[in-house]
């Protein structure tokens, strides 16, 4: 009897576990997609290669210079007895900067103008007597002479004294101080005080190489390009950003440095809130010529592989196919393509990284408004 009971317990027990892993089975080809059904293609971003004209850029390292720079020297000699400015702080041109003890100089300037006085009453009397005809013009002309030799120290001993304050000699931001308070200045040469830079506008100083002027003008020479005549810079900062100010540009040299084939060039940029500082590294971008019938691309649209550059296209099936290309000059922010595409194809912009040659996608155009969600890495390389 027990051994019928333990029976039945068993098979109670293999129904139960049977009827579980049926349930399971059945949830999971519930789970699996049906047969023939294949994944929707990829979406990927595109835009249709159209020529067009294209302001065609070039973009050069540059050095900043502040728009003007002065030397304060001391004038005249003396103690230095007080500063009056804050290093580093903006001053306006003919504020006092150094007061130099100014008592032997005051002196001066009182027994120059006591003369001037006293020469110009001679002159007078002179002039009186002369009318009369009681001294001859010879003595007339001499006291004359007397009178304006002790306007022109009279006019000296002023400047001295004027000089004692250390004007400013132009407006902008002022450097560091050279001396201290009690310091000797003046004594046989023009002690430096301390430096001034207008730096609202700045300078940007780069140079081009001869060869590419001479290529340029060689393209405008023959018609394949037209010359531009915009004279816009503008600067790009070390972050790759793009100062939010433009500049002009200013002058090429006549000349070419022969120790390093280059043309100097300047542009002006402002700088009304002071962000940038004479001496920094920086890149400029101006307009060059342009190009009526030029192939321009996004950068992103252009992969780098071991074979070179090519772009990723999608062909009149949806698939994905590889093209080598060659970028020439730059348009802004875009590549100019000089060789490898003739118009009318689609080129991936955004999507690269999520498709591979051969693959098929479904291309959608692309809005150059619309935000960039993701950057594409480098693509694999061509076979």
């Amino acid at each position: 009897m027990k051994q019928n009971i333990g029976l039945q317990n068993r098979l109670f027990v293999s129904l139960l576990v049977f009827l579980m892993l049926t349930a399971c089975g059945s949830s999971d080809e519930q789970k699996k997609p049906a047969a023939g059904m294949a994944p929707p293609p990829t979406e990927v971003d595109v835009i249709t290669v159209k020529p067009g004209a294209a302001v065609m850029t070039q973009e050069l390292p540059g050095r900043l210079q502040a728009y003007r720079s002065a030397q304060v020297r001391a004038r005249v000699e003396g103690i230095v007895e007080k500063r009056n400015f804050v290093e580093g702080s903006d001053v306006e041109a003919g504020t006092s900067l150094y007061q130099i003890a100014l008592r032997n100089y005051q002196t001066a300037f009182n027994a120059a103008n006591a003369d001037v006085e006293v020469a110009k009453q001679t002159l007078e009397r002179y002039k009186k007597l002369k009318e009369a005809g009681v001294v001859s013009q010879q003595d007339y002309d001499l006291n004359e002479a007397k009178y304006k030799q002790a306007e022109a120290r009279l006019s000296k001993a002023h400047e001295d004294l004027d000089n004692t304050r250390v004007p400013a000699p132009i407006s902008g931001r002022i450097g560091r101080s050279q001396v201290s308070e009690g310091a000797l200045v003046g004594h046989g040469d023009a002690t430096l005080l301390t430096t001034i830079e207008q730096i609202n506008p700045l300078y940007v100083n780069y140079t081009q190489s001869e060869s590419e002027l001479s290529d340029l003008q060689q393209a405008i020479r023959t018609g394949k390009l037209q010359r531009s005549h915009s004279a816009k810079v503008e600067l790009i900062l070390e972050d790759g950003s793009i100062y939010k100010q433009s500049g002009k540009f200013l002058f090429s040299d006549l000349s070419v440095d022969p120790g390093t084939g280059n043309v100097s060039l300047r542009a002006e940029i402002p700088n009304p809130r002071h962000e940038l500082l004479p001496g920094m590294f920086v890149r400029i971008r101006f307009p060059q010529a342009v190009d009526e019938k030029a192939i321009k691309l996004p950068q992103r649209a252009v992969q780098f592989g071991q074979q070179g550059q090519f772009v990723l296209l999608v062909d009149a099936d949806g698939k994905v196919v590889p093209r080598p290309v060659k970028t020439g000059s730059m348009a802004g922010d875009d590549f100019i393509i000089a060789e490898g595409l003739q118009g009318g194809e689609q080129v991936i912009v955004n999507g690269v990284q999520k498709v591979r040659p051969g693959g098929v996608v479904k291309p959608v155009q692309w809005d150059p408004k619309a935000p960039v969600l993701n950057t594409n890495p480098a693509a694999p390389a061509t076979k």
